[in-house]
């Protein structure tokens, strides 16, 4: 294997979606191309049961949604830090762990790097959140060794880790002329990171920048989490949730809860949660209710009825306009929508969550809001319009910059 001296290559593995930046010492970052021209790849794989092939990223999520016979695995990065990590699944015949799976993808991701660049890097950078795991130090620790482990099992050998919303300021950084006190607002698929940094020429050339961090802070709150919310607003009632059977108590609600969880949703495929679920059946008064939940568990539709509802989410935000989302394939001319007013609405908590996140940061920081100089966004989430304007309405005064919302952590782990 030809390494490459020098030489750094940064891997933002996210919860939605990953992306890769190298760089050679007192060179500029480059982005690896991945699946054609990309700069990011959704962090999914499908397993084919036909050809027993596998299959990554955006080709994974097509063979999905074309219905072809298989397993989609997506929000892996979840999985750190708990129990289920060790968990074993049958794949192409071999029962493998889930440390196992996203070492797979990261290898994959070594395949593309490597033919990008013509070798192996000699160091990897992999980013982290600033919280794996909310209010456990010991799962945190064990989270970051599980996915070290699986760095070292996809084939790199150096691999050293940096702060996620500290790489998206060290990429900020280069843009910058003087000197700039910045709140980095990092919203991925998981997590929501902040850091306060200082930045500018006269920092971008030390070793050490300890010093220049003043603050950071973070909640596992992100993108998945936002989907869930609608999902279980929007669309599970049409599944069931909520409805009452004949003895006038509501069906039990933990099956639409996980149907709504990325993570979560390859195990109600099992045999004994399938079992449990066609024996519901009878805690329905509307059969018809238990017929479309049973149509989506049997079809393996659980990550197509999510990626509806992400879709539905992002063209709600970007186009201030209702979404429609068509489930004419649960049933004919089933439908649900997902309106700006209801993105509002349903995700309030949660964004007040955040917001608040981003204020401890700047009071753990010792500053006031308006010796910020600008909120630098990253993260695929951060597009969202009502996140947006929920930091304006707390940081009025605060310029918003949006950077590359999924290549910009890899480039500064590039510079890490």
């Amino acid at each position: 294997m030809h390494i490459l001296p020098q030489t750094t290559l940064g891997i933002d593995f996210g919860t939605s979606n990953s992306a890769m930046a190298w760089r050679t010492a007192g060179q500029t970052a480059q982005l690896v191309p991945l699946e054609g021209r990309a700069a990011a790849m959704p962090t999914a794989l499908f397993f084919n049961y036909e050809d027993k092939t596998t299959h990554y990223g955006r080709d994974a999520m097509q063979q999905y949604l074309a219905g072809e016979e298989g397993r989609l695995m997506r929000s892996l990065k979840s999985l750190l830090g708990s129990s289920l990590l060790q968990d074993k699944t049958a794949v192409h015949g071999k029962l493998v762990s889930y440390e196992d799976i996203i070492a797979m993808f990261l290898q994959h991701l070594a395949g593309q790097a490597q033919q990008h660049m013509g070798g192996m890097p000699e160091r990897v950078v992999l980013g982290r959140p600033v919280h794996f795991v909310d209010g456990n130090p010991e799962r945190d620790a064990q989270a970051q060794a599980s996915l070290e482990a699986a760095a070292h099992t996809a084939g790199f050998k150096e691999v050293a880790f940096q702060l996620e919303p500290i790489a998206a300021a060290l990429d900020y950084e280069q843009r910058l002329s003087e000197e700039a006190c910045i709140l980095v607002v990092d919203i991925g698929g998981g997590t929501s990171d902040f850091t306060v940094v200082r930045l500018g020429p006269q920092h971008a050339g030390k070793q050490d920048r300890t010093e220049d961090i003043l603050a950071t802070t973070g909640v596992h709150i992100g993108g998945t989490d936002f989907d869930y919310k609608l999902n279980v607003a929007e669309v599970q009632p049409l599944l069931g949730l909520g409805h009452h059977g004949p003895s006038g108590r509501e069906v039990p609600s933990r099956v639409f809860y996980d149907l709504s969880t990325w993570h979560l949703i390859q195990w109600l495929y099992a045999a004994k949660s399938m079992r449990e679920v066609e024996a519901l059946r009878n805690d329905f008064t509307d059969r018809n209710l238990h017929a479309r939940l049973m149509r989506v568990l049997e079809e393996q539709a659980g990550h197509r009825l999510a990626d509806a509802v992400e879709q539905g989410k992002i063209t709600a935000s970007s186009t201030a306009a209702v979404a429609q989302m068509d489930l004419g394939w649960v049933e004919a001319g089933l439908a649900a929508h997902i309106s700006p007013e209801g993105l509002a609405q349903h995700l309030q908590a949660q964004l007040a969550d955040v917001v608040k996140c981003a204020e401890e940061c700047v009071n753990k920081a010792g500053l006031r809001k308006e010796q910020v100089t600008a909120l630098y966004l990253t993260g695929g989430s951060s597009a969202l319009q009502t996140l947006r304007d929920a930091l304006a309405v707390a940081f009025p005064a605060t310029p918003q910059v949006a950077g590359d919302l999924f290549g910009g952590v890899a480039s500064g782990l590039a510079y890490a």
